[in-house]
């Protein structure tokens, strides 16, 4: 592995961590995932199997040390992982759209989308979810939102991290 690509990676995770911490969480102690939206980030930047596996799993580590939501641990653990192969496949097969940013966009959304469904499925399967809640509540409060502020932090940052990482030589420039 690159170790240029590597340290590109580790500071999107360690961004991703920062803002998981500090942002606070909402609904129950369900907040977005900032995190999530790095680790899309770096499978933009980088698409390789071996980055996307690397960013899934070390995300989802992270996420869980740093969830607010309760037993949140080993949901934030399965739901990374997939979330950033799917996104991964998303990106492969709209490779041929030629709309970086618009490209950007629409996989955060989806991919927001899936992680949030992944999350609470699993919450809901391994520990219940908090308050008695439904999985439709917490869709509604907690996932719409994040994917809202997902896409927009996105689509701020995905243009000047690009036209850094191709000044820098960490991407190629097209």
């Amino acid at each position: 592995m690159n170790t240029k690509t590597l340290v590109s990676l580790a500071l999107l995770v360690g961004i991703g961590a920062v803002l998981h911490t500090v942002v606070p969480g909402v609904i129950l102690g369900m907040k977005p995932d900032l995190a999530l939206t790095m680790m899309f980030l770096g499978i933009l930047l980088f698409p390789e199997k071996k980055n996307v596996l690397l960013l899934g799993v070390v995300t989802g580590l992270i996420s869980a040390m740093t969830t607010t939501f309760p037993a949140g641990q080993i949901p934030n653990i399965i739901d990374k992982p997939i979330t950033a192969f799917l996104f991964f496949f998303l990106l492969l097969a709209l490779k041929k759209l030629d709309k970086p940013l618009v490209k950007a966009g629409i996989l955060t959304v989806i991919g927001t989308l899936i992680s949030g469904a992944i999350f609470l499925l699993s919450a809901l399967t391994l520990v219940g979810l908090p308050g008695g809640e439904s999985f439709a509540f917490f869709f509604v409060t907690a996932v719409l939102p994040a994917v809202v502020l997902n896409a927009i932090v996105m689509i701020i940052i995905y243009p000047i991290v690009t036209s850094i990482a191709k000044r820098s030589n960490l991407i190629p420039a097209t």
